[in-house]
């Protein structure tokens, strides 16, 4: 991920932004620490938390309150014939 301070972003804001038009992230630092991050817009995702915001607004949805990008369920390794095969076989 790319770090700039205030003044360089400043005096080469074109450069950075077209970094981050490539998919980069910039994060953008003040006498060493942190304060913000650019990251490039995704015109799905902006659709999606619309969605989610009128769902929330209208009571029929609500804000996620975890990050749930880590509990991604793991494949099981089962000995034998697949699943499908033995469906296909009971549907004869």
């Amino acid at each position: 991920m790319l770090s700039a301070g205030i003044r360089e972003l400043k005096n080469n804001l074109s450069r950075y932004l077209g970094r981050v038009k490539r998919g980069e992230d910039v994060l953008i630092t003040d006498r060493g620490k942190v304060i913000a991050r650019i990251i490039a817009e995704n015109p799905k995702k902006v659709a999606l938390m619309q969605e989610l915001k009128s769902m929330v607004s209208e009571g029929t949805g609500l804000m996620p309150t975890t990050d749930l990008r880590g509990n991604v369920i793991k494949r099981v390794l089962v000995k034998g014939r697949p699943v499908s095969e033995i469906v296909i076989e009971d549907r004869r």
